[in-house]
C-alpha cells in the first residue's frame, strides 16, 4: 500500500497509508446510494404525499431534491473535517498534501471536479423516467475517467486531489499529531517562562518529549532529571525547584507557543 507524507508545524514528517481503491470506490457508492434513496424519497414525498393532486414546478424539485444533492459532497466533507458518509463508514478521510484538514478552497475545488456527477443530480428534474437512467448510466462512464486518474496517480489522486492539493488517506492507520512534538497552546495570555528554549532543536524538544512519555509511563525518573540538569546547564537556567516532569512540560509549552507566534 502507497503511503503519503504530511508535515507538521515544526517540519516533522507524518506518513499516512494512502485510502486503496477499492474502499475510496465503495465509499462513492455508499454517499451515490443515499443521495438516490433521498432523490426518490423526496419525490415520491413531494409528489405523491404533499402535492398529490398539483403539479410541482421544475423550481421546487431544484431547490429541494436536485441542490441538496449537488452541495452534499462540500457541505459533508466541510463539516466532519474531510469525511462524507460513506467516507466515515469506510474509515477514510481526505487531507491536505501540505498536512492537515483541507482549507475551504481545497474543499471547493475538489467539488468543482465532480462536475461529471451534476448532470445526474438535474436528472431528477425530467419527468422522464427512460432520460434519469441514461444520466445514472452517463454518470457511471464518466466514473471510468476517474478510476483510471486515480490508477496513475503517485499518491491515488483523482482529478480533483490533483487541482486542490489533497488526497484521501487510510484512518486505520492514522498517525496522531500527538506522536510529534507538538502542543496546541490555547491561552492567549500564556507566558514563556523559559524563552532560551528556542535554542534547542526540533530534534532536542522531540528528545525531551519521549522522555517525558517514558517517564510516565514506567514511572522512573532517573533519564528525565539527568535530561532537565543537562539542559539547565545548556541553557544556563537555574534551578527553582519545579518538579522535573513539570520542568520538562513547561520546555514544550514555551517552545510551541514561541514557534507558532513566529509562523
Amino acid at each position: 500500500m502507497s503511503q503519503v507524507s504530511v508535515s507538521t508545524p515544526f517540519n516533522i514528517y507524518l506518513e499516512f497509508e494512502v485510502a486503496p481503491f477499492l474502499r475510496r470506490l465503495l465509499a462513492w457508492v455508499l454517499d451515490l446510494v443515499l443521495l438516490l434513496l433521498y432523490a426518490w424519497f423526496m419525490r415520491f414525498f413531494l409528489h405523491d404525499v404533499v402535492f398529490d393532486s398539483v403539479r410541482l414546478s421544475l423550481g421546487v424539485d431544484f431547490l429541494v431534491v436536485s441542490l441538496p444533492m449537488l452541495f452534499y459532497h462540500p457541505l459533508m466533507e466541510i463539516a466532519y473535517q474531510g469525511q462524507s458518509l460513506g467516507k466515515r463508514a469506510m474509515g477514510i478521510r481526505v487531507i491536505s498534501i501540505e498536512g492537515g484538514e483541507p482549507r475551504l478552497g481545497q474543499y471547493l475545488m475538489r467539488w468543482i471536479f465532480r462536475v461529471w456527477e451534476w448532470p445526474l443530480f438535474f436528472g431528477f428534474l425530467a419527468e422522464n423516467e427512460f432520460y434519469l437512467l441514461l444520466q445514472v448510466f452517463a454518470t457511471l462512464f464518466l466514473g471510468l475517467f476517474v478510476v483510471v486518474a486515480i490508477a496513475v496517480s503517485n499518491r491515488s489522486q483523482r482529478l480533483g486531489d490533483l487541482a486542490a492539493g489533497s488526497t484521501v488517506v487510510d484512518l486505520r492507520y492514522k498517525y496522531s499529531i500527538d506522536d510529534t512534538l507538538f502542543r496546541d497552546i490555547q491561552d492567549s495570555s500564556y507566558q514563556v517562562r523559559y524563552p532560551q528554549v528556542m535554542r534547542l532543536s526540533d530534534r532536542d524538544i522531540n528528545a525531551i518529549r519521549s522522555v517525558i512519555a517514558y517517564t510516565r509511563k514506567n514511572n522512573r525518573y532517573d533519564t528525565a532529571h539527568r535530561v532537565a540538569d543537562k539542559v539547565r546547564t545548556v541553557l544556563g537556567i537555574v534551578s527553582d525547584g519545579t518538579e522535573v516532569v513539570d520542568f520538562l512540560e513547561r520546555l514544550l509549552g514555551d517552545y510551541n507557543f514561541l514557534a507558532t507566534k513566529d509562523q
